[in-house]
């Protein structure tokens, strides 16, 4: 009620308040010595409180009959039916876990759920890899028929497929699929902590860096070649196993919750909440998922410019929520998950959506557009929202302003090394994603050879590695090579056609296949050989590189081996965009 209203405005107003007081003694800069204003505020409250001692329960009796008023169906329990769904979403749709989230919370405008496979959406981390094998399983008691619930669910997200099962299946044999990663145990004895300032730790790390390439330079001397030195190579292993677990605790230190980073952002839906008179509900989801101190102070920004967004021009009003047949309470999740070795962030709302033809047509008017206009996909047409000269006060309104400042929080997430993607559905909701890599530093990762050049790849995104047998190997009706492993078939990415190499093999039973991983799709990437498995020191590519667009090229950065020579990062999940675009013919 507006008692407890006015208390937390007055909490929050006190806390602003000593926050900037402190600022001002940090600053060397003299205190107010006092605030009437807000002075007289606890004052008023404290006597207004005093006055009537209790809550209003004619307010009670209000909310009762609010929440009565919206209730889509608070007859006809009689008539309610449960139905059992699977249901799968699209294979390169990512963080499953989120888009299942919110399909069951618009299932909940029209029914009861019952239940779901996986359970603990929001806190079981596997329950996205569960979803993306096996589909998604819920039931729902409800009173509407079973085609509306079709037409309902897909109207979400990334729906691919919805089937009417007998039941749902025993989840008895699988182990672990819905267990509760909230009740695991933690370490509650009392904690010695010591802050250290951020640059110490980024030159600690710099450091690492350096010994592990200079480790890598002595065990792989030149000079050493042909030489039989067993006390050596035992010292070598030794020195190789100290400095891995060296390199893991500083980066260890280094890592931070992003739950901090989340947390900031209640406030902002509150804020703008009452400012805008909008009824918004923040979830969180992954808040313990840990990455890099320096990411974490590069996503701030952006992040809360998307919320901001997302509240003052996606999120409807009631009224207007409930003209479009939508829950009155407006929705943002904030997601954070690790995918192989990257961390995937997420900001959805279930607001008005975009409208691609409405934002074909504005790049075109601002002669944004490089080619023409039905030859846009979806995509690429959303992506035209991160141009620097699409922002215009015009567009907010027509756009629900994603397009203002999408430029800036592209930039800022591209030095961190990340990537957006926007998804979206008029009317639906819309789906940002910042894909970031979980540190800037050290990887583990695998140096092959084409021709002349030595490239690396991160270990976490190779699954195995082969020579291929030619029986396995066909080619489909549009001349694109194939390779069949154990029943399923995956494309064939030659590196020297990507990279435009000559003299390397051309053969591929000569050769050898790496299947990689980008997270949503796999495919087997050919090389001449595999030199070994290292440690090695990520380099930013130079930022001048970027006008030439070097990480869609498929390279994410550059390493300096044993040898000093400079080799190439691969960037797996653009080489594999890239290859499927070169097939199609979009290149």
């Amino acid at each position: 009620n507006n008692s407890f209203q006015e208390l937390f405005d007055l909490v929050l107003k006190v806390s602003d308040f000593l926050k900037s007081e402190v600022e001002k003694i940090q600053l060397g800069q003299p205190p107010s010595l006092e605030n009437d204003s807000l002075s007289a505020e606890i004052t008023n409250f404290l006597e207004d409180i005093s006055n009537h001692g209790h809550i209003n329960e004619d307010s009670a009796d209000n909310t009762s009959t609010v929440v009565n008023a919206i209730n889509l169906n608070p007859e006809n329990k009689t008539d309610e039916k449960a139905y059992f769904l699977h249901i799968h979403f699209s294979k390169d749709c990512q963080m499953e876990n989120i888009r299942a989230y919110m399909l069951l919370n618009k299932l909940e405008t029209v029914g009861k759920i019952l239940s779901t496979i996986p359970e603990e959406l929001n806190t079981n981390k596997d329950a996205s890899s569960i979803i993306s094998q096996n589909g998604f399983y819920c039931s729902i008691s409800t009173a509407i028929s079973a085609e509306e619930l079709v037409s309902l669910i897909k109207g979400t997200l990334s729906v691919e497929d919805i089937k009417f099962i007998d039941a749902l299946p025993n989840t008895s044999n699988q182990g672990e699929t819905n267990k509760d990663y909230s009740s695991e145990k933690r370490n509650t004895g009392k904690q010695n902590l010591i802050s250290v300032d951020l640059n110490k730790l980024d030159t600690l790390m710099d450091l690492v860096g350096e010994i592990v390439i200079t480790e890598s330079m002595v065990s792989s001397n030149a000079d050493l070649e042909g030489l039989e030195l067993d006390n050596f190579n035992r010292a070598s292993r030794q020195l190789r196993k100290l400095t891995d677990e060296l390199q893991d605790i500083v980066m260890s230190i280094r890592m931070v919750s992003i739950a901090s980073t989340f947390q900031k952002m209640r406030r902002i839906v509150r804020d703008m909440g009452k400012k805008l008179n909008k009824d918004v509900e923040l979830i969180l989801m992954g808040e313990t998922t840990e990455v890099d101190k320096t990411i974490i102070d590069g996503i701030a920004d952006p992040l809360m410019h998307l919320v901001r967004n997302a509240m003052d021009h996606a999120i409807e009003d009631k009224a207007q929520r409930i003209a479009c047949n939508k829950e009155p309470t407006g929705k943002i999740i904030l997601s954070a998950q690790n995918v192989g070795g990257d961390i995937i962030i997420t900001v959805s709302d279930d607001g008005r959506g975009l409208d691609p033809d409405m934002i074909l047509q504005k790049a075109k008017e601002k002669n944004l557009l490089m080619k023409p206009e039905d030859e846009y996909t979806e995509r690429e047409i959303y992506n035209l929202l991160t141009l620097p000269g699409f922002s215009t006060k015009d567009s907010v309104t027509e756009f629900s302003g994603r397009g203002v400042g999408m430029d800036v929080v592209r930039k800022n997430i591209e030095k961190i090394g990340g990537t957006v993607t926007i998804e979206s559905v008029k009317g639906v909701g819309t789906n940002i994603f910042f894909k970031i890599p979980l540190t800037l530093a050290i990887i583990a990762s695998m140096e092959i050879s084409v021709g002349k050049n030595i490239y690396a790849i991160p270990i976490s995104q190779i699954r195995e590695s082969f020579k291929a047998n030619p029986n396995q190997l066909f080619t489909d009706p549009e001349n694109h090579e194939l390779i069949m492993i154990r029943g399923t078939c995956y494309p064939i990415i030659r590196l020297h056609n990507i990279f435009n190499l000559k003299d390397t093999l051309t053969n591929i039973t000569d050769g050898i296949l790496l299947m990689v991983d980008s997270g949503n799709s796999q495919a087997c990437i050919f090389a001449d050989e595999l030199i070994g498995k290292h440690q090695v020191v990520v380099k930013p590519l130079p930022i001048y590189l970027n006008r030439f667009a070097v990480k869609k090229a498929g390279i994410a950065g550059c390493t300096i081996m044993g040898d000093g020579n400079i080799s190439l990062i691969l960037d797996v999940p653009s080489i594999i965009d890239k290859y499927w675009s070169h097939a199609k013919g979009r290149l």
